[in-house]
C-alpha cells in the first residue's frame, strides 16, 4: 500500500521529517531549540528578576559582618553597591507594625533620615 500522506516539514529549520506521522522537528537539536524561542521572552525576564532578588540578597549579607544579627546602613550606600529596592521576594510586619522587606532571609526595615536596618531571618 503506498502512503498519500503528504511529508511533514520540521517546525524549526523546515526540513522534511522522516519517521512517525506525528513527529514535528527533525532532530533533538531542532526541538529544544524550537522550544528555547518559544520560552525565551518570559525565561528571560523571570532570570533577570531572579538575578536582582540575588544581588540584593548578598548585598544585605555582606552588610552584616562577624555573625551580627542587625546593621545600620545609608539608602545611598546600598544604592552604591547596586541595590535595587524595588525586587523583593515578601514583607514582614511585625507587632508594633514596622514592614520590613526580604530577599529571601535577608531583610531590611526603612528608618528614618535615609537610614535602613538590616536584619537576616531567624531560623525557625
Amino acid at each position: 500500500m503506498i502512503s498519500t500522506k503528504t511529508p511533514t516539514t520540521c517546525l524549526s529549520c523546515g526540513s522534511t521529517v522522516k519517521g512517525r506521522a506525528d513527529k514535528k522537528f527533525c532532530n533533538d537539536y531542532c526541538r529544544n531549540e524550537y522550544n528555547n524561542r518559544l520560552k525565551s521572552t518570559t525565561t528571560n525576564l523571570v532570570r533577570n528578576i531572579n538575578n536582582a532578588l540575588g544581588k540584593n540578597r548578598r548585598i544585605l549579607e555582606a552588610l552584616l559582618v562577624n555573625n551580627e544579627e542587625t546593621a545600620k546602613v545609608t539608602g545611598e550606600k546600598l544604592l552604591s553597591h547596586g541595590f535595587q529596592f524595588k525586587y523583593s521576594t515578601h514583607t514582614y510586619t511585625n507587632k508594633k507594625g514596622n514592614v520590613y522587606c526580604f530577599c529571601y532571609d535577608m531583610g531590611y526595615l526603612a528608618l528614618e533620615n535615609d537610614w535602613y536596618l538590616v536584619v537576616k531571618r531567624k531560623e525557625a
